[in-house]
């Protein structure tokens, strides 16, 4: 077992548009009292917005992608839900890792390497500078695994990013998915806006 560093990240922080709902994700949360919660404010601002949405739908949904990600346990998760949608359009999720035996250095390529598919070819990657550290992006699609949510065969699109935040050996990793066609240019951009805002603690 590694033993602990003085320079591991203990907090992470990200900031998303309130068009974002942060998903349930600790075991002792009550999932389905925070989904009939979410559902009515929801509810709300879609009819100020001049939008009526089905609150039962709503329901099921969010319930649907809290229990999705919690089967996965990030660290954070947050579903998409802009105005006049009963059902969310895209999942962000963060993620912390740290050295182990088994990969006692944690690189900008082998992040890349870990979470690349070429289910259609081999992903656009770039090397941003984000305002915690040098990054790694992958833009890909690829083919949704029987995902509860998703479907089989279902082509899901996404935008991952590794990031190594300076003075540290963690690296944290920013997952935003998306499987609505012609929407692609506007989830870029929303990853693109979040990512920045990512902050981390030793």
């Amino acid at each position: 077992m590694v033993p602990a560093r003085m320079n591991d990240i203990q907090t992470c922080g990200i900031e998303c548009p309130t068009d974002w709902v942060p998903l349930p994700l600790d075991p002792s949360d009550d999932v389905k009292r925070w989904a009939k919660r979410t559902a009515g404010d929801l509810r709300e601002r879609n009819n100020a917005a001049g939008h009526k949405l089905n609150e039962g739908a709503l329901r099921k949904d969010l319930r649907g992608w809290a229990d999705d990600s919690r089967g996965r346990a990030p660290l954070y998760a947050f579903a998409f839900y802009p105005d006049g949608f009963d059902t969310a359009l895209a999942l962000l999720e963060v993620e912390v890792f740290r050295p182990d035996e088994t990969l006692p250095h944690i690189s900008l390529d082998r992040l890349a390497d870990a979470f690349r598919a070429d289910d259609f070819g081999p992903p656009h990657i770039s090397h941003p500078e984000l305002p915690i550290g040098p990054a790694v992006r992958l833009r890909q699609n690829f083919a949704a695994d029987g995902s509860p949510r998703r479907g089989p065969g279902v082509l899901l699109q996404s935008v991952t990013y590794g990031i190594r935040p300076t003075a540290t050996e963690d690296a944290v990793v920013v997952l935003v998915s998306w499987s609505l066609p012609g929407v692609d240019e506007e989830m870029e951009e929303a990853a693109d806006s979040i990512v920045q805002t990512l902050t981390v603690g030793f």
